[in-house]
């Protein structure tokens, strides 16, 4: 099994009548909401909370794209994995990723994706989310209709990009290049390993399976609702006749660790409860635009987590919901070992993104629950996949001799390699 600690970054300072008063924590949000200096506190604590991760041996620190919103605070998840990479040593940075649709040209996912593999050592995994409709189509201003197809484009240019030898010209629809010649090459060859965030289009199955790429399933609506739909990415896996590898998928966990299962009641859920009622307060209009989805996703009854009805759930749930109805793992270690191994299993599933920290959970609370987990519940689910022991083919490849920061500079000595200058 892989576990990466996976840090939404949002904002924890929305006040109690947020929902009461506001329309959407996306898109609109009101930019008073928003204090700089007290954010500068928050990345930088957020950022620690990663680079903690990184020292307990969680596999990898996630990050993702997000925009104009109060839910997560990274606009460009790139700038985050930078200083992580110069930050940490041993972990997988996972950028899930970057909307490759909305870059113009998309040869600028290619370029900073490979600065993050070189200057992290071979450590990057690449996420390519189409994006929610929310960033892309109200924050950017895509066309919902076009989004997916600028995307396949984006995607192939970005793979050229990578792994062809010289330079080329790109023809697209949307992108015209005449010089293409990608410098620095990603470390990793012939790409860093490929995930694709899904939130109900079942369109992304053929396309993961086709590709040999990671599909992540990232849901809030837990792992019990997730079943059905982890259930027919592995029907599509077995109809193109692949190997059914636990690896070839993802998913990503709320997940809250006590010392007792009250502990934890008591310890997370206003935390929790913030993140529901507040961080996923969205205007059902924005996320769900005309043309965003497919008639292929839409017939078969995959519509918006972020739809009317969701929004009304979310609402009344309490913690005993969340709990029992899987949207959140939480209680003693030997609790959350039990219903970690029942989701795993179930869903079939080599790579658990950990959401640790929740809504406005404060840094200690976050520590707390994140050493739990690590002494006291993952290295319990390591080994669930014996049979697939080794399968590496969707993990990162980091290169041995890369430099750490743990290694130093020895500045006396670099200053004694100098050569003799006159006047010295």
């Amino acid at each position: 099994m892989k576990f990466t600690w996976f840090n939404l970054m949002p904002w924890p300072h929305l006040p109690d009548d947020f929902r009461e008063k506001n329309r959407s924590v996306w898109v609109d949000i009101p930019q008073s909401l928003y204090d700089p200096e007290v954010g500068n506190r928050v990345y930088h604590e957020y950022m620690d909370q990663l680079e903690y991760a990184d020292s307990l041996g969680f596999d990898g620190i996630g990050v993702n794209e997000h925009h104009q919103n109060g839910y997560g605070l990274m606009p460009s998840p790139n700038i985050i994995a930078a200083g992580l990479a110069r930050r940490t040593s041993r972990a997988a940075i996972c950028v899930i990723g970057n909307s490759i649709a909305l870059y113009n040209p998309p040869i600028r996912v290619a370029e900073e994706f490979a600065m993050l593999d070189v200057i992290s050592g071979g450590r990057l995994i690449a996420g390519f989310p189409v994006g929610t409709p929310m960033d892309t189509n109200f924050c950017y201003g895509q066309i919902p209709a076009l989004t997916r197809d600028k995307y396949y484009e984006a995607h192939e240019l970005i793979m050229r990009a990578w792994t062809e030898s010289e330079p080329f010209a790109f023809d697209g629809k949307y992108n015209q290049l005449r010089h293409v010649n990608c410098w620095p090459k990603p470390i990793q060859k012939p790409h860093p390993p490929i995930y694709i965030p899904g939130g109900g289009s079942i369109e992304t199955w053929d396309f993961c399976v086709d590709n040999d790429y990671n599909y992540s399933f990232l849901s809030f609506n837990g792992y019990v609702a997730g079943q059905a739909l982890l259930d027919g990415f592995w029907e599509r896996v077995a109809a193109k006749g692949v190997d059914e590898s636990p690896y070839r998928a993802a998913f990503a966990q709320i997940i809250c660790v006590g010392e007792t299962d009250q502990q934890a009641e008591e310890l997370y859920a206003e935390h929790v409860l913030y993140f529901y009622n507040r961080c996923l307060h969205v205007f059902p209009g924005f996320a769900e635009p005309p043309g965003y989805r497919t008639l292929k996703t839409i017939k078969a009854g995959k519509l918006s987590q972020l739809s009317a009805e969701a929004q009304k759930s979310f609402q009344s749930l309490t913690w005993k919901d969340l709990v029992e109805g899987g949207y959140v793992i939480a209680g003693s270690p030997d609790t959350v070992r039990e219903r970690m191994e029942h989701m795993i299993k179930g869903l079939r599933i080599g790579h658990v993104f950990c959401l640790m920290h929740n809504g406005n959970m404060p840094d200690w609370k976050t520590r707390h629950s994140t050493k739990l987990f690590a002494e006291k519940v993952m290295p319990g689910l390591q080994d669930l996949w014996p049979d697939w022991k080794g399968d590496d083919r969707w993990w990162c490849k980091p290169y041995e001799g890369r430099v750490r920061p743990e290694d130093g500079i020895d500045a006396a000595r670099a200053d004694a390699r100098l050569p003799e200058r006159s006047g010295r």
